[in-house]
Order: structure tokens, then sequence, then C-alpha cells
């Protein structure tokens, strides 16, 4: 091989191994390109996503808008509606705020023939309602003006009328809503007299507001006037049905005193008299008498006692859980000589269960005691209205408690019987669950067979 040759070789190695690299080298140089044109399209798609994200907000941002507005536009139209709606609406009109504090009914009365007297007098001196436009018929002033009173007479006795009638119809739970339909009426009626420039002024309609405000609030007086008529009667009943115990208790123990007294005055004359074993048969006997007598002189003396002494009493501590459910009780005061008979009366008719006691407390001063438990829990009353009934949703831990702050020593009984109630609920799971149909008189006396005998 010559030099020619061998060079010719050599270049020919070189070619190729520069053609090798440069293949490798293209490899990377595509890869870099596809890289850079992946970037840009990934830069594209953000681009064009977040385009889309910002027309997405853009959208939802326009229709949270509509909404709201269209929300507002419905309350308001609710609210224009329910005005008109004789329907209770204490959540939209509020809880009623009394303006007056009276003693009496007839202060709230007196008060509104006041008010109904500055209405009268508004309407005569013509402040009532009035025309900003001196009108004219035919270019007759005169003329144009008695136009005038008609149409104010006419625009007036429309909203009197109006008035009149929400006012003889406001009750407890529409007072705030009567309010507002005065309100309605007096913009309605002033807005057909905008031809004529004729409007109900602002102080009359406030007159107006305040009639209706006393005829509510002489309502709630005369009512809770009634009510507290209605206690004392109860209250005097209740006095009376003690007094009569008490003297029925006095009689009996008077005649038992007297039976004694015979009968130990003839054992005695009968002692003196006898001797052996009729004479110690006869002490014996002589000592039993003198025992029941003076039972029934004690007897005697505490029924004149308790007769003459008002203030005297029993607090009870009672409860129904298969009327009112748990942690619910009743604190009431009783002077009647047997005070379980009151708790009996209570559980006769008015609830479907007979009350459990769990504490009857004797006090000298009944009445304060029961005042003082009453104002303790006076947060946790069942029925904040109407102070006569007398039920609070507390623990009987609570009322333990309270009494034995005040100083008091009591019994409580924690867990009531409530046998009604629980035999009741067992008889309606066997019913509910029963494979076989029976009666219920079937199922009593498989499950209580002591009840059907003690009917």
């Amino acid at each position: 091989m010559g030099l020619f040759d061998f060079l010719k070789k050599q270049e020919l190695e070189a070619i190729k191994q520069l053609n090798s690299q440069l293949e490798r080298y293209k490899l990377i140089s595509d890869i870099e390109l596809e890289a850079e044109r992946l970037k840009k399209d990934l830069e594209q798609t953000v681009s064009s996503k977040i385009i889309e994200i910002k027309n997405v907000e853009t959208e939802f941002n326009s229709l949270n808008s509509n909404y709201q507005t269209a929300l507002e536009t419905y309350k308001n139209l609710r609210k224009e509606v329910s005005v008109f709606e004789s329907k209770l609406d204490l959540i939209e009109f509020g809880i009623y705020e009394p303006v007056y504090d009276f003693e009496r009914s007839d202060d709230y009365r007196a008060e509104q023939n006041k008010i109904i007297q500055l209405q009268k007098q508004m309407i005569s001196s013509e402040r009532a309602a009035i025309c900003r436009t001196n009108w004219t018929i035919n270019g007759n002033e005169a003329k144009g003006k008695a136009n005038t009173k008609r149409y104010i007479k006419l625009t007036l006795r429309a909203f009197n009328g109006e008035c009149e009638s929400l006012i003889a119809k406001v009750k407890w739970n529409n007072v705030n809503q009567m309010k507002e339909r005065i309100k309605k009426s007096f913009e309605s009626i002033n807005k057909i007299g905008e031809s004529q420039t004729v409007t109900i002024q602002k102080e009359y309609l406030e007159l107006k507001i305040k009639e209706l405000t006393l005829e509510y609030e002489y309502q709630s007086k005369r009512q809770k006037e009634k009510e507290e008529m209605r206690a004392i009667q109860d209250e005097i009943r209740e006095e009376e049905k003690a007094k009569r115990e008490f003297e029925q208790a006095q009689k009996e123990a008077e005649k038992e005193e007297l039976t004694y007294q015979k009968a130990l005055e003839k054992a005695r004359k009968e002692y003196e008299e006898s001797t052996g074993e009729k004479h110690e048969k006869l002490l014996a006997q002589i000592k039993k008498l003198e025992i029941e007598l003076k039972e029934a002189q004690e007897k005697k003396e505490r029924a004149l006692s308790m007769a003459q002494q008002t203030k005297r009493g029993h607090v009870y501590v009672i409860s129904n859980i298969g009327s009112f459910g748990e942690n619910v009780y009743k604190i009431g005061m009783t002077r009647r000589l047997e005070p379980i008979d009151r708790v009996k009366e209570l559980g006769d008719a008015s609830v479907p269960f007979q009350f459990d006691i769990h504490a009857m407390i004797y006090s000298d001063e009944a009445r304060t005691l029961e005042s003082e438990l009453h104002k303790a829990f006076v947060n946790k009353k069942v029925n904040m209205l109407n102070y006569r009934k007398e039920f609070f949703n507390v623990t009987i831990d609570e009322i333990e408690n309270k009494i034995k702050e005040i100083g008091l020593d009591a019994e409580f009984s924690r867990l009531p019987e409530a046998m009604e109630y629980r035999e009741t609920k067992a008889i309606l799971e066997k019913l509910n669950t029963q494979v076989t149909p029976k009666t219920i008189d079937e199922i009593i006396a498989e499950e209580f067979p002591n009840s059907l005998k003690s009917i």
C-alpha cells in the first residue's frame, strides 16, 4: 500500500468519525428544538386556560351579582306580600316591644282617646291632609277649593277606614304586621293623590300608629288582668278547700276526743270497781285510751293552727315525664291539710298521666318559699308569658341545691316512678313487635298481671 492510499484511508476514517459525531449532535439538537417547541405549546395552553378561567370568573361574578339582585328583589316582594297575608311571621317583623307601661287597662284606653282627639283636631284644622296646589275650575278659585276639600275628605275617609279595620283586627301575632299595613296604606293613598298634589301628613300617620299600639297594649293588659283575676279566684278556691278540710279535720278530731274522753271516764270508773286480772286489763286499756286521746287533741290543735295561720303550707316539686318529658318540674304551693290530694287533682283530667312527687316541703312561710324558687329559676320557665304556669326546665339537683341554699333540709326523690307512662310504653312496644295479634287487655294481663286486679 502506498503513502497516498494510506492517507486516503486515514481521511476516509476521519470523515466517517466526523459524520458519526455530527449524527450524534444532530440528535441532541433535535431534542432541544422539540423541547423548545413543547415549551411554547405548553405556554400557549396555560395562557389559553388562564383566559378561560378569567372568563369563567367574570361570568360567575356576573351571575352572583344577578343572583344577589334577584334575591333582594324576592325578599322585598316577599315582605310586600306578607304585609297583606294573615299569618304568623314573627321572624320577618320581629318580637313586639311594648311602648307604654300603664298600670291599668283603663289608662291605655284613656290615652287612646287622647290620641283620637288629636286626630280630630288635625282634621278640623285641615292639617291631617294638605293640597300643595291652588286649583281652579274654569278659572274659579272658590270651586277649585271646594273640589280640593272634597278630595281631601275622600282621601282621609279611605285612610281612616283602612286604619279602623286594621286596628280592630290587631292581636299578639300581627301587631307589627298591622303597623306595616297602615304604613303601606299611607304610601298607596298618597301615591294616588299625587295627581291632585294631595298628601296625608306623616304626623297624622304617627297618630294612627299610636292608636293601633295603644289598642294592642290595651287588649294585652286586659288579658293579663283577666289572668291575674283568674289566679286570685283559683287561690281563693284553693283557700276555701283548705279551710273546709281544716274545719272537717277539726270536727273529726273533736269527735274523736269526745269519744276517747267518754271511753276513758268509763274505763277509769270500771277500774276503780274492779279487782284481779280485770283490774290489770282495764289499766292497760286506760293507758291506750290516754295515748289515743292525746293524739286526737294534737290533731285538733294542728288543724286549728293550720286554719288560723294562712302562711303555713307545703311547697311541692312534681314531674310528669309522660306528659312533659324529662327535667321539667312543676313547683307549686298548697295549704291543704293533705297536700298529696292537691297533686292528685292536678293529674286527674288535664294531663294523660299522673304526677310524681319529688319533694313535699312544709314551711311556715310557704308562699315566700314558693316565690323564692320561682325567682331563682325565672329564666328557665317553660312558659315565659304566663306566670301562672309553674313549670321549669331544670334538673332535680338545681332545685335541691337552691333549697339547701335557702337553709331548708328537705328529702328528695330523684327517680320518677311514672308507672302509668312506663307500663304504657311497654304495652306499645309489645303491640308493635308481636307476631300473633293480641288485644290490649291480653297484653296487660301477660305483662302486668296486677294491673287488671287493681282496676
